[in-house]
């Protein structure tokens, strides 16, 4: 089938010198250094755009005072970033081929450092929305183009560098962004989170401007373009992400809001899946999900997605709610997820020379599990000490997964179908994000109900335990000056009311985990169905 997607085979292997080609037998041919500062620049701009998402979360509280919004309202400055990034996504790959990728990758960087310099003068919400979303658009570029560079420019033996490179995007951005976003926050205000971007920024535009090699456009292609596709596909994601981000605060079906953009979201993206495999020319080539190792590859990225993102929204919040913590000291406690990854990244290519990839990708969903798992029993004083190991056993397992993982699914991907991958690949892990962050949101509010359900059921004043309790707490508000006894009492069962909830919360953040590790052991078994490519076969050195 001829697809009109992106056709990557016009990007210059090696951006200007032959494209090495790994044969068995033959030493892989040198890579210029133009080759690699393409990768390293794209996949510096990839890091940056994820990073902007989690810095921004991290000091959203902030923002929403400093230009007037509301909690509610307040959510759409991330909202708006995440429908922009996830509709581009899959379009990154035919646009990069209509104005070349040397144009696209350009501009898209130039105009992502210069509005998020504009998001630090907003002045009120709609200002940030309009600026976060067009971010969003020219930040969700940055991602998929740096996974299909190196997927195109390096050769296959090579190639596990390039995605460990990337991974430092996809994992260990999500889990630094935190840190960075409440020290910058705390000291030196919000605006300073855009600020951040303005020097590697830099340093990218002069990379990609230097290695990128100049290719005629091909606005031509425009014409030419799967337009149904294109406009069922960005409103059929743009209604289910808005859905994702705003159900729970919303009671999901119980808005008619949500109920309407449901069913906009169920009609757009069913007549985009039938239009891609019926069209001659289809935006993306979603046959590719039907090959073994991709369709198990995506399977286990989603997930990953989930816990990855999942992980990163469920630690803030307890720490916040639960233990009091400022963004700071959120901050300090997530480092040691992203910390170890640094350090980790670098060594994963040489451990799929030595070992079956498989097996790396194995280990890593696995002690990723494990590291939820060993948050299912919390207590009142779990809190950074006892978060230490299971965010540094995380931080190991998610330094092992991505790169393994990413080199055996889009093993075999030819050139031509290198843009779908790429956006498939990409746009599943976001969506899976999305999907899990819901999902603990609802599942943390319904299993707090039901733990408070169960735990009033245990306080009865026909108990001596509680009596005493009660008794206990009136002393102590009398003794801190309420001088009638009635109004202590009162205050006793309200402060008894606050303990129980507060019980019942950490026991519902418990269950989150619980449903993290499930997911990630979904994804391991995913991940052993995989079947080892044959440019893998002797641990990727040819």
């Amino acid at each position: 089938m001829t697809t009109f997607q992106p056709a990557l085979n016009a990007v210059p292997a090696g951006i200007g010198a032959p494209k090495a080609v790994a044969t068995p037998g033959k030493a892989t041919p040198a890579i210029s250094a133009k080759t690699w500062i393409a990768v390293i620049g794209a996949t510096l701009g990839a890091f940056m755009a994820v990073l902007n998402i989690q810095i921004v979360n991290a000091s959203l509280a902030d923002i929403q005072g400093a230009i007037g919004a509301g909690i509610d309202d307040g959510g759409w400055i991330s909202t708006s970033y995440l429908v922009a990034e996830i509709v581009v996504i899959p379009l990154s790959g035919w646009l990069a081929q209509v104005f070349s990728i040397r144009i696209y990758l350009l501009t898209n960087a130039v105009l992502f450092l210069l509005l998020s310099m504009a998001c630090a003068f907003a002045q009120d919400l709609p200002q940030m929305i309009v600026l976060r979303a067009i971010q969003g658009f020219t930040g969700g570029v940055l991602i998929p183009m740096a996974f299909t560079l190196i997927i195109t420019l390096l050769p296959k033996a090579k190639q596990p560098v390039g995605l460990a490179l990337f991974a430092l995007s996809a994992t260990f951005a999500p889990a630094i962004g935190p840190t960075i976003g409440g020290y910058l926050t705390e000291n030196w205000g919000w605006q300073f989170i855009f600020y951040v971007n303005l020097v590697p920024g830099a340093i990218m535009i002069g990379m990609l401007w230097f290695s990128l090699q100049s290719k005629p456009m091909k606005l031509s292609l425009l014409r030419a373009g799967d337009w149904p596709g294109i406009i069922t596909m960005a409103i059929g994601l743009s209604a289910l992400q808005t859905v994702l981000e705003e159900g729970n605060k919303d009671d999901w079906f119980g808005s008619p809001f949500i109920v309407k953009l449901s069913v906009i979201a169920a009609i757009a993206l069913t007549a985009f899946l039938w239009i891609e495999l019926t069209a001659k020319k289809p935006l993306l080539n979603l046959r590719l999900l039907f090959r073994r190792n991709f369709g198990f590859g995506i399977l286990a990225n989603f997930l990953l997605g989930v816990a990855l993102y999942g992980s990163v929204f469920i630690l803030p919040v307890y720490l916040s709610r639960i233990q009091g913590y400022n963004s700071e000291q959120i901050g300090m406690v997530l480092a040691w997820t992203g910390l170890p990854q640094l350090l980790l990244i670098p060594l994963v290519p040489r451990l799929m020379k030595r070992f079956d990839p498989r097996l790396v990708i194995g280990i890593g969903f696995a002690l990723f599990a494990v590291s939820n798992f060993m948050n299912i029993y919390m207590t009142n004083d779990y809190a950074a000490d006892q978060l230490f190991w299971p965010n540094v056993v995380r931080a190991v397992g998610q330094a092992l997964v991505f790169a393994p993982l990413s080199a055996v699914a889009t093993a075999g991907i030819e050139a031509e179908n290198a843009g779908s991958a790429s956006a498939l690949f990409n746009m599943m892990r976001n969506l899976g994000g999305a999907i899990g962050i819901a999902a603990l949101q609802t599942l943390l509010t319904k299993r707090e109900q039901y733990h408070s359900n169960v735990l009033m059921q245990s306080v009865s004043v026909f108990e001596q335990a509680t009596r005493t309790r009660i008794e206990q707490l009136t002393q102590y508000f009398t003794n801190h000056g309420v001088i009638d006894r009635v109004d202590a009492v009162h205050r006793a069962y309200v402060a008894l009311g606050h303990i129980v909830q507060k019980q019942a919360f950490i026991l519902a953040f418990s269950d989150t985990f619980y449903l993290l590790g499930a997911a990630l052991i979904v994804a391991l078994m995913a991940a052993l169905l995989l079947k080892k490519p044959d440019h893998l076969e002797s641990g990727g050195a040819h």
